[in-house]
């Protein structure tokens, strides 16, 4: 059924009363302090403002946001990439976020949040590169070298995706942060990054025409924030997701940190 008003005043009254009627449904925390960790290498999700020194991002606007629809205090906290989700499961932080891709292995040690965002793999390269277009040629010269993170996606569509399925072979190049795969690719160490289209399009952007994106998306992934098992953030967490994908302010942040922000500007 389509309502019909009879001034865009008593059409905007109705939107404001929908909104705050939203708003009251979502839980109070009662002002308490909820300790996120993150690893601020992540763009546009999470990381350091080169201009400012600020540590900004998508996910940071995004607790922004939560904290004021549930009434609590943000404290944040670095770790790297290796050490996030064992530190949360073992209730050193009451949360993370860096992009975390929901997988059922991470369900034994983490609570997961509903999904936030929806990614694809992608290949990121230098932007001269010529000598492979697509996984499958990346695959077949025995000379070309990935960069990962262990245990994460990009790591295993790497191996099982691209290359034999060998978790040890020697074309895979390991570092403890995404920033430093990236900087490996960079300066000719490796010739592959494989990530997700939200990161490697950050990249590419902050780039000034050294990186280049290639190939179609290797599969897709969720990100949610991750909890200590059985936390009762988890539902708080999920009901101000959803409100904020009901109202539009998901899609805001999209719209701001992929299309509007330019980094390095």
């Amino acid at each position: 059924m389509i309502r019909r008003f009879a001034s865009f005043a008593a059409f905007a009254a109705t939107v404001f009363v929908a909104a705050t009627a939203q708003a009251q449904d979502l839980p109070d925390l009662g002002g308490r302090t909820v300790v996120i960790v993150t690893e601020n290498a992540y763009p546009p999700l999470q990381f350091v403002d080169p201009k400012t020194g600020d540590a900004i991002g998508w996910e940071y606007d995004a607790l922004k946001e939560m904290s004021q629809r549930l009434n609590f205090v943000v404290e944040y906290q670095n770790t790297s990439w290796d050490a996030m989700i064992q530190s949360v499961s073992d209730g050193q932080y009451d949360m993370g976020m860096t992009g975390i891709t929901i997988r059922d292995d991470r369900r034994e040690k983490v609570d997961f949040s509903d999904p936030y965002m929806h990614s694809e793999m992608r290949m990121l390269v230098r932007a001269d590169e010529e000598r492979f277009a697509d996984e499958k040629a990346f695959g077949e010269n025995d000379d070309l070298l990935i960069a990962a993170q262990p245990g994460t996606t990009p790591f295993y569509v790497a191996v099982y995706d691209i290359l034999d399925g060998n978790e040890a072979n020697p074309r895979i190049k390991l570092f403890e942060t995404f920033g430093a795969t990236v900087q490996a690719l960079r300066a000719g160490d490796v010739d592959l990054v494989m990530t997700d289209g939200v990161a490697a399009q950050g990249y590419v952007d902050a780039s000034d025409g050294a990186l280049k994106i290639i190939g179609g998306p290797l599969g897709s992934e969720d990100f949610g924030f991750i909890f200590p098992k059985g936390s009762d953030l988890v539902a708080p967490i999920n009901a101000a997701i959803a409100a904020m994908e009901a109202d539009g302010t998901l899609e805001a942040l999209n719209k701001k940190w992929f299309l509007e922000y330019k980094m390095g500007e």
